[in-house]
């Protein structure tokens, strides 16, 4: 099984792979000896890092083990140190499936052919502006010439949602990127800058510590949410599988447990169709985040090269 080279990217494993395999695999390599292809296909989950690597490990590490078991494939966790650099690695095709907002999904979509797979059952996403509870700071007209922290230019409900309105509201707010969620609460709660945009779940699953000194000022519409989509080159019989695993995890006393974790109640089957409210919006296409794409050829890997 041939394995994709992530450079630099943030993997963890969630199921170590035998030591013998690897010597096998090697020898593969050297020797043109049969690989056992009755190994499950280790795919490499990647998830947007709205929040720091090591919390989204431990969210999403365990939903991961509780969809492998006893499967025909393995999921390895993956993020990246920021946004920018997870959509260029989705750019690029280094995710076998990601976890990926709204518009990383209508762009990705049509740039490199992911396919959504799943959405959490019945739920919107709606992006929030916060400061400190202590802020004069009342309305969402007070932030005119205000300075306002967002994770990334495309990081959907969290920057692109509040910064249209922003600019539908005819208000000029100073924007400073600062990479992740988990930063812009940081930056609010630590009076680096006066407000910042998030989105409840992130907000809700901050450190205390931090989120006890902010409030929520605004939030906007809701939108079709995140998106769980599959790059191309995986197997038809192995979307299949993982969709169907998805959707019955809400069905056992494990699956209930780790989704609870990660404040989600179910998933449903999801069609590329679902996030046409968000085309709808007529946003202004990603560019390429990465330079001479065509010549890197990820979306001719094989399975497994990770």
């Amino acid at each position: 099984m041939k394995r994709l080279n992530l450079l630099n990217t943030i993997v963890l494993p969630v199921f170590l792979i035998s030591t013998s395999w690897l010597v096998s695999a090697q020898g593969n390599e050297n020797n043109e000896e049969k690989v056992d292809f009755d190994k499950p296909v280790v795919l490499v989950f990647g998830i947007v890092p709205q929040q720091a690597a090591s919390t989204l490990a431990r969210l999403w590490s365990p939903v991961f083990e509780v969809l492998s078991q006893n499967a025909n494939f393995q999921l390895r966790f993956a993020t990246a140190r920021d946004i920018p650099t997870f959509e260029s690695r989705l750019a690029l095709g280094e995710y076998d499936i990601a976890y990926m907002n709204p518009y990383h999904y209508t762009s990705f979509h049509d740039l490199v052919g992911y396919q959504a797979l799943v959405k959490q059952e019945g739920k919107q996403i709606k992006g929030i502006i916060v400061v400190k509870k202590d802020s004069p700071i009342q309305s969402f007209q007070d932030l005119n010439n205000k300075q306002i922290a967002f994770p990334a230019p495309a990081a959907f409900a969290a920057s692109v949602l509040p910064r249209a309105n922003l600019n539908i509201e005819g208000i000029e707010a100073k924007t400073k990127y600062v990479g992740s969620h988990d930063s812009v609460y940081l930056a609010v709660a630590q009076n680096l800058v006066d407000a910042g945009g998030g989105v409840k779940r992130t907000f809700n699953t901050m450190d205390k510590s931090t989120s006890e000194q902010l409030r929520v000022l605004w939030e906007t519409p809701g939108y079709t949410p995140h998106a769980v989509a599959v790059h191309p080159r995986v197997p038809a019989d192995i979307v299949d599988e993982l969709r169907l695993r998805f959707i019955e995890l809400a069905s056992l006393p494990e699956g209930r447990e780790v989704l609870n974790k990660l404040k989600f109640s179910r998933f449903e089957s999801a069609k590329d169709s679902d996030w046409d409210d968000v085309r709808a919006l007529g946003l202004a296409e990603l560019s390429k985040p990465v330079t001479n794409l065509e010549q890197k050829q990820a979306d001719s890997t094989s399975i497994g090269e990770h």
